[in-house]
């Protein structure tokens, strides 16, 4: 088993040469930009800040990689979806995910973040496509369930799963706030990394 806690920041990938080419496997988290991504990654390693919170959208704006325990790294995309972005910006974002999934043998396992309370944007479908089309393992955290009852659970979920198109086992339940299948989702995680 790994040492999730075993985790330091490594460098942020502004241009695809910065990207490490060590060939450890690489966990790979995408999201919008307030989707609370960088809250799921610090809920997974037991850590408050490793993946700064912004205060405010938009703010993680190149790859970000974290080392685990020495064998394999969590990878940060930058947060998609934000108006306040300038055209540029959003040029420049898809300019470095795209380069990043040019080479699919990258992602060990991709895990898209959507925000459990509403439905799936056409940019999480995008995102969705390039994860599904590296033949990776994938699966989509639908955060922030806390904010939803017991009733409203599971048409969300559908909802997701239907505009997503996902098989049922690839869309966990998740809170970064209270825990809500952490330890489903780090079990995932340790059996694709185990997988030779």
């Amino acid at each position: 088993m790994m040492n999730f806690q075993n985790a330091q920041f490594i460098l942020s990938a502004a241009r695809p040469g910065d990207f490490p080419s060590d060939g450890l496997p690489q966990v790979v988290f995408a999201g919008r930009s307030n989707v609370g991504k960088s809250s799921v990654i610090n809920c997974l390693l037991g850590r408050r800040n490793l993946a700064r919170v912004g205060s405010s959208p938009g703010k993680t704006a190149h790859v970000n990689y974290f080392k685990i325990d020495g064998r394999f790294y969590f990878v940060d995309l930058p947060g998609y979806g934000y108006a306040k972005v300038s055209r540029q910006e959003k040029d420049r974002w898809r300019a470095l995910v795209g380069a990043y999934f040019a080479d699919p043998s990258r992602v060990a396992l991709g895990i898209l973040v959507v925000d459990a309370r509403h439905k799936p944007t056409e940019d999480d479908r995008l995102m969705a496509s390039w994860f599904q089309e590296t033949g990776r393992p994938f699966v989509v955290a639908a955060n922030k369930t806390d904010k939803l009852s017991a009733s409203e659970l599971a048409p969300a979920l559908s909802l997701i799963a239907e505009t997503l198109e996902l098989e049922e086992a690839s869309l966990l339940p998740f809170s970064a706030r209270t825990g809500t299948s952490r330890e489903v989702l780090l079990s995932r995680i340790n059996i694709c990394l185990s997988k030779p």
